[in-house]
């Protein structure tokens, strides 16, 4: 594929999930989503991209044994330039764990966080453009950053990726949403103190499923877990989950049909 089409920057564009045991990651994703998984590039060990009726729709990856790092859902975001973007990172505030690197003939990447501790990715399209399908259940549908307030992070993420930034919360309800173009793309919640304490600030994955209670018997038959049990919101019906490594991720049945 040619640069023109690149997503714009700061588009979320892929999801990553790097773990332990991959076989048994793939088995409980493969039985939840009916994902299929194909090889991808292999630079960071091994790894593996989801596929959903052939199209790619997220990445899962194996940690080395020495390597003792928090299992979590990365969001990466879209860039044209990743060297210039970790540059802003760094001058914003925030910090650059990984990269820029390449990632054989798929792109170059960064691995970083914002200067709350959220940690995401940064990704430069070659020929791997991230999620090619998304709003069929088991595709990534939304992202959205949980961190201790949004003032000071939403300058960050608008500084370093251009975003408008439009607060949509109360003076009980610390919200804003990331919009490119005038689109929303992502969302910022505030939860100060209500932050869990063995992740801090953090991305959060959100997938759509077509059944959001059957999707929570299914995890924790997967030996997974259901830290918050299905419940009603604004974006349709909602619970939060684990897999069985721990990952956190929000399934949702989208209150706007598929």
């Amino acid at each position: 594929m040619t640069e023109a089409t690149r997503r714009p920057t700061g588009t979320p564009c892929w999801v990553s999930l790097m773990v332990h045991g991959l076989d048994a990651t793939l088995e409980f994703y493969r039985a939840l989503f009916a994902w299929e998984f194909v090889p991808g590039p292999q630079q960071l060990g091994p790894y593996v991209r989801a596929l959903l009726d052939g199209k790619e729709v997220a990445g899962v990856g194996q940690l080395p044994p020495d390597r003792h790092l928090p299992i979590a859902w990365t969001t990466y975001l879209a860039t044209d330039d990743a060297d210039d973007t970790a540059e802003a990172i760094r001058a914003c505030g925030g910090t650059v764990a990984v990269g820029p690197l390449d990632a054989a003939e798929a792109g170059r990447l960064v691995i970083c966080s914002d200067p709350a501790g959220a940690v995401f990715g940064v990704w430069q399209a070659e020929a791997h453009h991230g999620t090619a399908a998304a709003g069929p259940p088991g595709t990534p549908v939304w992202n959205e950053l949980l961190t201790y307030e949004t003032s000071s992070v939403g300058k960050f993420y608008r500084s370093v990726f251009g975003y408008e930034v439009e607060p949509a919360g109360t003076a009980d309800f610390d919200y804003a949403t990331l919009h490119l173009a005038g689109r929303p793309v992502a969302s910022l919640h505030g939860v100060g103190n209500a932050l869990p304490r063995d992740r801090g600030a953090h991305w959060m994955t959100y997938f759509e499923v077509a059944d959001t209670d059957e999707a929570a018997r299914l995890v924790t038959e997967l030996g997974g877990h259901v830290l918050r049990p299905p419940r009603d919101g604004t974006a349709g019906r909602l619970t939060l989950v684990t897999d069985p490594e721990g990952a956190v991720f929000t399934l949702v049945k989208s209150a706007v049909g598929n």
